[in-house]
């Protein structure tokens, strides 16, 4: 009895031959996702067959590596829209936030100006008058009435129509005595904004600059006052040395 093999009718004509080894499902399944994300994400990025036929035929982990690459570019692109959307909203509210800036800086540089004596102000303060008949008050007397004034709060103050700020120098001799080079009188006339009763207060303290310039044969007179005008002015300096930083 024979034992050879029975034969293997051949295929039908016109078909092919099943092949060696069927792909395993999940890998065929999730090379067709990747295939399919990677032909919408690359559409407008395509120029020819060429690279079709390449993203066709590439491995599954160059694949992964390619959609990895372009979730990262998706993700800086939709940092830059929300970056530009931010940047449109910005502009948009541009001319209210500007106006905002400029009411700011015009209020902050009218006070640098009543700090620094450039402009005039007005409010609740003080009105002195310092009589000195035997001209015996000093430069470092009247020195000490501005610090006294200053230490209590006082915001801004002149002297016989000359206006004090920080850079003020009190200089002469007893009875010639001048404020920035300009000569003043007795009796002294000063007027000095801030609160009435805490610079009333520090002035006669004891030891302060009431019983200080009675010492010297002089005296003080104080009249609060619910709105005072100090309206002597100091001239802008010009820096000499000094020069605004343009490389910001």
């Amino acid at each position: 009895m024979s034992t050879d093999p029975p034969p293997v009718d051949p295929p039908p004509a016109g078909e092919d031959a099943p092949p060696a080894r069927r792909r395993d499902l999940p890998a065929a399944l999730l090379i067709g996702v990747l295939t399919l994300l990677l032909g919408f994400a690359f559409t407008v990025q395509v120029r020819n067959s060429d690279d079709e036929q390449a993203l066709a035929g590439a491995r599954e982990e160059d694949l992964v590596r390619i959609v990895d690459e372009v979730s990262s570019r998706g993700v800086r692109l939709r940092e830059q829209i929300a970056d530009q959307r931010s940047a449109l909203r910005q502009l948009t509210s541009s001319d209210s936030e500007t106006a905002s800036a400029l009411e700011e800086a015009g209020t902050r540089a009218a006070a640098l100006g009543v700090l620094n004596g450039t402009a005039p102000a007005v409010g609740p303060g003080l009105r002195m008058t310092v009589r000195d008949p035997d001209d015996e008050l000093r430069v470092t007397d009247l020195i000490d009435v501005i610090q006294e004034l200053r230490g209590a709060g006082a915001e801004t103050m002149q002297f016989d129509g000359v206006r004090v700020g920080l850079s003020t120098a009190v200089t002469g001799a007893p009875g010639s005595l001048l404020i920035d080079g300009r000569p003043i009188t007795a009796p002294y006339e000063v007027l000095v904004l801030g609160s009435p009763q805490d610079l009333e207060t520090a002035l006669n303290i004891p030891g302060g600059v009431v019983q200080h310039v009675g010492s010297r044969g002089g005296s003080v007179t104080i009249e609060q006052v619910t709105e005072l005008l100090v309206d002597a002015l100091r001239p802008l300096p010009e820096a000499q040395y000094a020069a605004p930083d343009d490389e910001d």
